[in-house]
Parts: structure tokens; C-alpha cells; sequence
């Protein structure tokens, strides 16, 4: 199929169809961006968690044994290098035990991947007033931190 051919309207339904298409395979959970979604249900599907109801506050899977787990995906463009993670609301209420952190390529592929334990997130973390919550980037000293733990090959071997 030749892209670049379709007119705008037919490639938003195609993008439609295609979102369509991911959530009647479980893969999205959601009509919104694809990312965060397809973070959970990959880190999910890796490494055999139990997704929480969208409703869940403060973390998006647990364990078997119970530990509680939130789930970001940021996916790095061309045009968009950032490697900020959506917005952790209420971090003081401890909502989860550990934050696993993905970060994809323009066409969804792994490049990273990290575990990072909630004592973690504070020492590397700002509050910002103006969305409610605190802003964690993957970058620079929090991936030195000897606690942050690199899962690039358990989610990339499954994926």
C-alpha cells in the first residue's frame, strides 16, 4: 500500500481502523495515543503481569506476589528527542512499588528499558505545579543510579 497516495481523509480512517484493529486484540485498552497502552500491555505481556483496571489509581499492574507497578512508555522522534515520562500524580501516596519505564523508536521498537523503584523517583524527579505532579526524565545521573535496573533484554527478547 502506497501511503503517500491516499488522500488525507483516507489515512486518518486507516489510522482509525488500525487503533480499531490493536484494541480488539487486547494490544490497546484505549482510543488515545497508542504509546502508553502498548507499554503496559507489552511490559504486562513480558513479564507476566496482572493489568489493573483503568481505573486503578496510581499504578497499572501488579505482580503475582502483589508489588505494584506503573507503567510509562515515551516514544523518541526525529522531531521530538524528549525523554520525559507523562506525569506521576501522587507521588507521596507510595500508589505503586515501582516504575517501569520504556522508551521506543519512531516505529514502536524497544530501545530501552528500565525498573526504577519508587524510593528512586523523588531523588530524581520534580514537582510541577502546573500539571499536579512530578516530571521524571530518562536520562543522565537516574540511569548511573545502581537501584535503576535495566530490562531492555527481558522486554525486547518477548517483543
Amino acid at each position: 500500500m502506497n501511503l503517500a497516495s491516499l488522500s488525507i481523509s483516507e489515512l486518518l480512517k486507516l489510522h482509525a481502523k488500525a487503533i480499531d484493529e490493536l484494541k480488539s486484540r487486547g494490544v490497546l485498552r484505549t482510543k488515545n495515543n497508542p504509546v502508553g497502552d502498548y507499554a503496559e500491555w507489552l511490559v504486562s505481556s513480558a513479564l507476566n503481569l496482572t493489568l489493573a483496571k483503568n481505573s486503578a489509581a496510581g499504578h497499572d499492574a501488579e505482580t503475582s506476589d502483589g508489588k505494584k507497578i506503573q507503567i510509562k512508555g515515551r516514544r523518541i522522534t526525529a522531531n521530538n528527542r524528549s525523554r520525559q515520562l507523562g506525569v506521576i500524580r501522587n507521588l507521596e501516596k507510595n500508589d505503586f512499588d515501582e516504575l517501569i519505564a520504556v522508551i521506543f523508536n519512531e516505529t514502536f521498537e524497544i530501545i530501552e528499558a528500565y525498573l526504577i523503584p519508587h524510593s528512586v523517583i523523588s531523588d530524581y524527579s520534580s514537582y510541577k505545579a502546573h500539571v499536579n505532579g512530578h516530571i521524571l526524565h530518562v536520562r543522565g545521573p537516574l540511569l548511573l543510579d545502581k537501584r535503576v535496573i535495566n530490562i531492555f533484554a527481558k522486554l525486547n527478547y518477548s517483543n
